[in-house]
């Protein structure tokens, strides 16, 4: 099963550089990265080219998770039937890391939380609405995406967990630890993007985003 595991994290990081801030912006003939934060993602693209381009991105690049989990349970759910859980984790690390380090961008890409989010919801659907009502009530409460991230970040994880060792997420006992071990990863890489915002968190000075917004309408 060595080779479908590297074939499904393959297969993701295929799908993770289809990075839809930095084509979408193309088309608006601008650079993404040249305009706000730089960054390539949904909340960059959201407070410098407006909501529209922020819901195509977003969707955009949850899609690709989304795929790419799908895509591998297509190739290999008949044949591993017990570890098919395990190659869908490492579908969804490859779109990540595929996300985060385009090679077409000099390995220079987003966050990845939209990705992730998009893994989530092919990988263990159950985990969304808790996830959803975290990012919400961070956005509409505390005004900051970043915390919102994090928490999806750590809600994510907990939930595979939980949903492992209850056997609602379908995958057998030999394969959770490595389950819960890909997942943490994935969660991880999203914590460590958003270092800059857990330093403006601590500092005081990180951006809201509907400020950001009126700023830029202004």
């Amino acid at each position: 099963m060595m080779i479908a595991r590297i074939l499904s994290l393959f297969i993701g990081y295929l799908f993770g550089l289809f990075t839809t801030g930095y084509f979408y912006a193309k088309h608006m003939h601008v650079d993404i990265r040249s305009m706000g934060s730089g960054n390539i993602g949904t909340t960059n693209t959201f407070r410098t080219l407006g909501k529209k381009a922020g819901v195509i991105v977003f969707l955009g690049d949850g899609f690709k998770g989304v795929f790419a989990v799908l895509l591998v349970w297509l190739l290999f759910h008949n044949q591993y039937v017990g570890g098919i859980k395990i190659l869908e984790a490492y579908a969804g690390l490859g779109a990540v890391l595929g996300h985060n380090f385009p090679i077409h961008l000099k390995l220079k890409g987003g966050k990845g939380i939209a990705t992730t989010a998009g893994m989530m919801l092919a990988f263990c659907p159950w985990a969304v609405p808790v996830c959803l009502v975290l990012f919400t009530l961070s956005i509409f409460v505390k005004k900051y995406v970043s915390v919102g991230s994090l928490l999806v970040c750590l809600g994510f994880f907990v939930q595979t967990v939980l949903f492992g060792n209850s056997g609602v997420l379908g995958a057998p006992q030999w394969a959770l630890t490595e389950i819960y071990i890909v997942v943490g990863l994935v969660c991880l890489l999203g914590v460590i993007r958003h270092q800059s915002n857990i330093k403006r968190l601590l500092s005081g000075t990180e951006n809201k985003v509907f400020v950001q917004e009126e700023q830029r309408k202004s």
